[in-house]
């Protein structure tokens, strides 16, 4: 969607949202290019994790609570950080508010581009693996090359684990990489695209299992750069310190919230 004529407001938010602590992936990138951007960070964790939700569940949730997010906060530029959300609800999002929407979607051009034996694995959410939206990705840019996905939804908790300071249990990552490899061709993958934003703060994780011969692509850098593209000439500056908003589950613990401050969140509120 095309940015309004009238220039938002100095201190209006990038509103970055997630289904959990997944988005932080891309908030990470989103620092380096933006530094002075102030951040609202949104969690709906009352809904988590989005990957197990039927795609009617996600196309009603999503929507809503960013019109209701929209009306809070005022941000200039909202990101959907969650490939399960974009590649359900990202065009109903955009027809219901006038705004710029910056989606994720699966990496799947560049790792097409990046692989030497045309074999890419792609780790997503059930959700989003099943998605038409990644048939047509396929279709259009890996043509000629063969696409293994594989539903891995316990990376999710792992990562939300591991961002509050507990060990995920290793079975896990190997589970998710048995689940390409033993699939045709699954030996010969050596791209992996990381179709959930949760899935790069368990990449360390993965790659131990799958050694140093498998490369990893997901689309963080993708969306910092067209963030950085739709917000140039705008002004930035702070009124108060960036902070998150979580819309449910049990109150943070320290370890979270020490977690959230190395991303640059000062708290955490309830909405």
């Amino acid at each position: 969607m095309d940015m309004t004529c009238e220039a938002p407001l100095a201190d209006a938010p990038l509103l970055i949202f997630d289904s959990g602590v997944g988005g932080l992936s891309v908030l990470a990138e989103i620092r380096k290019l933006l530094p002075d951007a102030p951040i609202v960070y949104a969690a709906d964790t009352a809904a988590l994790p989005y990957g197990e939700k039927t795609e009617s569940e996600i196309a009603a949730r999503v929507p809503a609570m960013l019109g209701r997010m929209v009306e809070r906060y005022r941000p200039r530029l909202i990101t959907i950080a969650c490939n399960t959300a974009s590649t359900i609800a990202l065009a109903t999002v955009r027809e219901a508010l006038d705004l710029p929407i910056v989606g994720t979607v699966p990496a799947i051009k560049p790792a097409a581009a990046m692989t030497k034996s045309g074999v890419i694995g792609l780790l997503g959410t059930a959700a989003t693996i099943r998605q038409a939206y990644v048939d047509n990705l396929e279709a259009e840019f890996a043509s000629g090359k063969r696409l293994i996905r594989y539903g891995a939804p316990d990376l999710v908790a792992a990562a939300e684990a591991k961002l509050r300071g507990i060990t995920p249990d290793p079975a896990i990552f190997h589970a998710a990489i048995e689940g390409l490899r033993s699939q045709v061709q699954g030996n010969e993958i050596d791209t992996v695209v990381l179709a959930c934003t949760h899935f790069p703060l368990v990449q360390q994780e993965l790659g131990e299992v799958l050694g140093q011969n498998v490369q990893f692509i997901d689309g963080s850098q993708g969306i910092a750069r067209r963030i950085h593209h739709l917000t140039q000439g705008q002004d930035f500056s702070r009124k108060q310190r960036d902070f998150a908003v979580f819309t449910g589950g049990e109150p943070a613990d320290s370890s979270l919230l020490t977690m959230l401050q190395n991303y640059g969140i000062d708290h955490i509120e309830r909405f």
